[in-house]
């Protein structure tokens, strides 16, 4: 039996950052800290941003108190778990680490049962099926050059492909040339050809925000944005199981998320929002301490390969 004074800490690890949480067995948040992006395919430096992030949620608690650590992260198969492993005896953590594809993360923050579908929609854009704490079918999630449709970075980077054609005139282009530090089109060019995802991801919130004051230029962004988004889940097929909606264009109250909760609405397709996924990572790690120790996919150790 889990003793009365135990911890759990659990991790979300994303392309733009990393968010960490240290909670008590019963899910009373202690604390909470951030690091750097968490994706390893695209950020050597992912290992370190997961450090930093538990350490801050850990200030001031007793670390050998931890009785399990879960991390749900994009880029699994870019992850050396030795990495990860070894930030937590630096820290004090004695528990084993379970590591999870964020897709299975974001489902449990949204629903306890253990089969259905989660739609992403971050820096990144995926759709997967989850069953038993495994993806088992996925749609898109191929990064920001080959899909992601619908993601943050296909909304920022639509956002400078419009603003390039539609350049006079607008607060809206205005926002768009302000947020890439560029007063003509000529240096929006050149800022496009250079940037990267994550600054592209930084405008989704701009579009979003003009969409709201009622720019038709930014309405339209957000309504293919939700549009793609669709056509993604519809990839996976007809969903057997509650539908989750996560990551941050979708699980606040943003302009993609409402225009994606009409379309399945009119759909008659029920649907839940995401929580905290690091919360999640947490339980679901405890719930792995106390089941018979099986083979499953992305559970230390090790998780992976």
């Amino acid at each position: 039996m889990t003793c009365v004074n135990a911890l759990m800490v659990g991790v979300d690890a994303g392309g733009t950052g990393t968010r960490a949480v240290v909670a008590t067995v019963d899910g009373v948040v202690l604390g909470r800290g951030q690091g750097g992006p968490g994706n390893p395919l695209r950020h050597p430096s992912a290992a370190v941003s997961f450090e930093q992030a538990v350490g801050a949620a850990l200030a001031g608690q007793d670390a050998s108190r931890v009785v399990s650590a879960g991390l749900g992260v994009a880029g699994l198969t870019g992850l050396r778990f030795a990495d990860y492993s070894g930030a937590l005896v630096r820290l004090g953590v004695s528990a084993r680490l379970c590591v999870y594809a964020d897709a299975v993360t974001a489902f449990a923050a949204g629903t306890t049962s253990d089969h259905g579908v989660v739609l992403i929609a971050g820096t990144g854009a995926i759709a997967a099926r989850v069953r038993d704490r495994q993806v088992t079918a996925t749609a898109d999630g191929l990064g920001w050059l080959l899909g992601d449709r619908g993601s943050g970075v296909w909304l920022g980077l639509s956002a400078v492909r419009s603003i390039a054609v539609h350049w006079p005139g607008t607060p809206f282009a205005s926002a768009v040339a302000s947020h890439a530090g560029v007063e003509t089109v000529d240096e929006l060019l050149a800022w496009g050809n250079r940037t990267t995802p994550d600054q592209y991801a930084a405008l989704a919130p701009v579009v979003c925000s003009h969409a709201l004051s009622g720019d038709p230029l930014a309405q339209s962004l957000v309504d293919s944005t939700a549009t793609e988004l669709l056509r993604t889940l519809d990839e996976l097929g007809p969903p057997a199981g509650p539908v989750v909606l996560a990551g941050g264009l979708l699980s606040g109250r943003t302009p993609v998320s409402a225009a994606l909760t009409r379309a399945l609405a009119r759909r008659s397709v029920s649907h839940a929002v995401a929580g905290d996924p690091a919360l999640a990572a947490a339980r679901l790690s405890l719930r792995v301490d106390h089941e018979p120790k099986v083979p499953l996919d992305g559970v230390s150790p090790p998780p992976i390969s």
